[in-house]
């Protein structure tokens, strides 16, 4: 019986465990450095969807003959939270171009002032929607909800990519 073949397999056993052993270590450690960055595009991506859900209710009651303004007023208030929220899910380095899966563009970045602007604008109409449903205006409300459409698209035309 030859004994080279055992020698050889209880050889690489031990270099795969001394490798595995030595650059087992760092992987985690990067993961652990970067674990925010994908935590957050997580995070703003479920606070984006919540606002297009909310949105879709409030245009889908308006369509109705006896829209429930009380509905569209929670779902008008919950746009209005979502954002306030949004630039502070964008911190630097979480962009498309930072190999992200991502619509966030770098333009987000380099015109900071520009962008949280846009944020505002969404917040003040959304703000502005849930007083006009308390009002009870239905009419006044599928108004405002153009103003709100405007804010989403003037955002998305320059922050967002356009991935269709």
């Amino acid at each position: 019986m030859n004994t080279f073949p055992k020698f050889r397999l209880v050889a690489a056993s031990a270099s795969l465990a001394v490798l595995a052993a030595c650059g087992g270590e760092a992987p985690a450690d990067d993961a652990a450095a970067n674990s925010e960055e994908p935590a957050i595009i997580d995070e703003r991506q479920a606070n984006f969807e919540g606002l297009g859900d909310a949105f879709k209710l409030i245009r889908s009651e308006l369509e109705t003959d006896n829209p429930d303004l009380a509905a569209i007023g929670a779902a008008a208030t919950d746009m209005n939270e979502r954002a306030q929220k949004i630039s502070g899910f964008f911190p630097a380095g979480t962009s498309v171009d930072d190999g992200f899966d991502t619509e966030a563009l770098a333009a987000i970045w380099d015109d900071k002032a520009g962008f949280d602007a846009a944020a505002q604008k969404l917040a003040d109409t959304t703000a502005e929607m849930a007083t006009i449903a308390a009002s009870g205006d239905a009419a006044a409300v599928g108004e405002q909800v153009k103003a709100v459409g405007g804010s989403c698209k003037g955002c998305h035309d320059k922050f967002r990519l356009d991935d269709d």
